[in-house]
C-alpha cells in the first residue's frame, strides 16, 4: 500500500517541524516546502504524490493565496489553510478560493491532526455508486460525472453534493449543511455554505437548477420527480 504524503507549507521552520512531527506519529509521510514557490515546484515540476496539503498564507516568493489559486486550477487535493489570519474576510477569501479547512495560530497539534484525518479518511466500501437525475458519484474512487462526463470537485464540494443526494428532497438549513459536512464547531459566517454552494452549482453547470433556494430556510436538493417534470 502506498504512503499517505502531506505536503506541510510554512516559511517557519518550528512550525514546519512541529507540524511534519505530529504527522509522523500517525504514520504519515511528510514533504516540506519554506514558500509558495518551493510547493508549487513539488506539486507541479516533480513526479512527488501528494494526498493533502498543509498551507501558510504569509509567505515569501508567493503567499497562500497564490498557491492556492494556482492549486485549484488543477487539482482538488484536500487543503488545510494554516494561518495566523484569523479575520472572518480571510476565512471566507480561503473558502471561496477552494481551501477545504482553516485552521489559525496559535492552534492545538490534535485539532489539527483530527482535521487532518477526517480529509484523508478513505471510503471502506470496494466499490458503490450514488445517482441522482443525470449525475453519478463513484463513491470508491470518489469522482463525480455529469452525463458520463467528468467533473471535478473540491473535497468540500463533492462532500456537499453527496449531502444533497443523501437528503434529497429535504429542505435543509445553512446550519445543518455546516454540522453535517464541516463536521465540526464552525464560528465563522455561515455564508461560507453560500459560497460553496455557488461554486458547486457552476459546476454542474446546465443542471444547477437541481440545487433550489428555500426562501427562509437554505437549500434543498429537488426530487427526481419534480426534476423530471
Amino acid at each position: 500500500m502506498r504512503n499517505t504524503y502531506v505536503l506541510v507549507v510554512d516559511d517557519e521552520f518550528r512550525i514546519r517541524r512541529l507540524v511534519s512531527d505530529f504527522l509522523k506519529r500517525q504514520d504519515y509521510s511528510v514533504i516540506e516546502a519554506a514558500d509558495g514557490e518551493e510547493a508549487l515546484d513539488i506539486l507541479f515540476e516533480s513526479s512527488q504524490k501528494v494526498d493533502l496539503i498543509i498551507l501558510d498564507v504569509m509567505m515569501p516568493k508567493y503567499d497562500g493565496w497564490y498557491v492556492l489559486e494556482r492549486i485549484r486550477d488543477y487539482l482538488n487535493t484536500p487543503i488545510i489553510m494554516l494561518t495566523a489570519r484569523s479575520e472572518e474576510y480571510d476565512q471566507l477569501k480561503g473558502f471561496k478560493l477552494g481551501a477545504d479547512d482553516y485552521v489559525t495560530k496559535p492552534f492545538s497539534p490534535s485539532v489539527l491532526m483530527a482535521r487532518v484525518n477526517k480529509l484523508l479518511k478513505k471510503d471502506k466500501r470496494v466499490h458503490e455508486e450514488v445517482n441522482f437525475g443525470v449525475i453519478k458519484m463513484d463513491l470508491a474512487a470518489r469522482e463525480v460525472y455529469i452525463n458520463e462526463e467528468k467533473i471535478v470537485l473540491t473535497p468540500k464540494e463533492y462532500e456537499l453534493l453527496k449531502f444533497f443526494i443523501d437528503n434529497k428532497g429535504i429542505a435543509l438549513s445553512r446550519d445543518k449543511i455546516l454540522n453535517a459536512v464541516w463536521n465540526y464547531d464552525y464560528f465563522g459566517d455561515l455564508r461560507t455554505v453560500d459560497t460553496h454552494i455557488k461554486q458547486l452549482r457552476a459546476k454542474l453547470s446546465n443542471y444547477s437548477y437541481y440545487i433550489s433556494t428555500v426562501r427562509s430556510i437554505g437549500y434543498r436538493l429537488d426530487s427526481e420527480n419534480e426534476i423530471l417534470n
